[in-house]
């Protein structure tokens, strides 16, 4: 399996010595015979084969030397190369992969320099191909972009020349290994007791949610964390491109979509899923991001028997979230006059839930806000909660308020037999107190 032919010589620097030897090894690997089955036995291959080379350099390379290249092929073999203590840090949310030689990741919300390098243009790309590979998607310049997930669950986006221009780039997104809770996002400030409290009326009462907010703003993680109050007896279908959803509910049916093969058949769209859904008796469906044509069949669940179901969409505002589903309501090829597209999104959606991340680095809530009823054919939007900035800690502008409207949902609510008297005092205009004095 393991071959490697050993040659003269000179006497380059160490950190060229371990990179021509770790480049050695990795070029004699082959790859289609590394299986589950026979990796004790590789590993003690890719062992002696380094321990051999290392020894007729001795003079160059320490014993601490040896086991640290010995462990770093093993990395590129079987785990992230020079990205494996990285992907071991819990702490890190995000690793951008710039150049070969410019890696970032992001702790605490904050973007830090890294000092993880590759050892060259070709490495990164050999590198992006085994971890595509892995995932079961392929890349190369006739395909050039591949977003696709990881065995660990993080999500991989990976774009290589020509579209990159500087070589190949690569973006993975994170996730905890244990979803954070409603409580936890209450403790980091992400949001106060009061809004988690409607917000936990909303998801019972069955009120239709979206989620928005900017890339990496938290939507994700706070429709995770809002799911775990679903009631247990229904049933619910999540849809995405690439499955990033963690449901804290204990029945959840999870889909995930198929791109083309090399022919161009085979795709299975979110639209594709979306239709099927319908089909399978769900009390809720949970699409993952409203980004394309699905989003009608979407609206029409939410409008005919699915309530409670949720999304994410990207956008600035509230507003501008509903005029972002009218809009992929206009491209999905269906020919539905504007004033009717306004209207469905307008029906459909009962509350907006925003996120932001903010400089410190923390994701909050920065409103939740109703849909309600159109007013001269345009959207209205009303805030019931809202985060303001302030100018420092002891400006009482800044934090969370609840802004004293009452949404007319709750009559529905009424209606539906929820006594609504013990949450009106969420309404009553003021500033609202967090989980905790040390949230920020």
């Amino acid at each position: 399996m393991v071959t490697a032919e050993i040659n003269g010589n000179s006497e380059p620097d160490l950190r060229q010595l371990k990179t021509d030897l770790h480049q050695r090894l990795v070029d004699t690997i082959d790859f289609g015979r590394v299986t589950s089955t026979d990796a004790d036995e590789f590993r003690r291959q890719i062992t002696g084969i380094t321990q051999h080379l290392s020894a007729q350099l001795s003079s160059q390379l320490s014993a601490d030397d040896r086991q640290t290249l010995c462990q770093q092929v093993i990395d590129e073999i079987y785990g992230f190369g020079p990205l494996e203590p990285l992907m071991n840090d819990e702490a890190v949310t995000d690793i951008l992969v710039n150049r070969f030689d410019r890696i970032l990741v992001e702790r605490s919300g904050q973007l830090q320099e890294s000092e993880a390098r590759f050892s060259d243009v070709d490495h990164l790309l050999r590198f992006v191909q085994t971890m595509v590979s892995r995932a079961g998607r392929h890349i190369d310049e006739s395909s050039p972009i591949v977003d696709a997930r990881l065995p660990d669950g993080s999500r991989l986006n990976a774009v290589i020349p020509p579209l990159s221009v500087g070589g190949p780039t690569i973006s993975i997104r994170r996730f905890p290994a244990q979803q954070r809770q409603i409580e936890d996002l209450l403790r980091t400030g992400s949001l106060a007791p009061a809004m988690a409290d409607f917000l936990i009326l909303a998801v019972r009462g069955r009120m239709n949610l979206v989620f928005s907010g900017g890339s990496g703003a938290g939507k994700t993680t706070m429709l995770n964390g809002i799911s775990r109050f679903v009631p247990k007896q229904e049933r619910i279908v999540t849809i995405e491109e690439t499955t990033e959803l963690q449901l804290q509910s204990s029945d959840v049916v999870s889909l995930e979509t198929r791109l083309p093969g090399p022919e161009g058949t085979g795709g299975v769209t979110q639209r594709d899923l979306l239709r099927n859904a319908l089909r399978m008796r769900p009390d809720r469906i949970v699409l993952g991001e409203a980004r394309g044509a699905e989003v009608l069949d979407m609206l029409q669940a939410m409008n005919s028997g699915h309530r409670g179901s949720m999304s994410t969409v990207h956008a600035n505002d509230a507003r501008q979230a509903l005029e972002r589903l009218e809009l992929l309501i206009a491209l999905s090829g269906v020919s539905i006059p504007s004033p009717v597209a306004r209207q469905f999104v307008a029906q459909a959606v009962d509350i907006i839930v925003h996120l932001t991340r903010h400089a410190d680095g923390v994701r909050r809530v920065t409103a939740i806000s109703e849909a309600t009823p159109l007013r001269n054919g345009e959207f209205e939007v009303r805030d019931i909660f809202v985060y303001r900035s302030g100018q420092g800690e002891t400006d009482e502008q800044a934090g969370f308020f609840a802004t004293g409207y009452e949404p007319s949902t709750l009559q529905t609510l009424a209606a539906a037999g929820v006594d609504v008297e013990q949450f009106r005092p969420l309404f009553v205009p003021r500033r609202l107190q967090l989980a905790a004095s040390d949230s920020p």
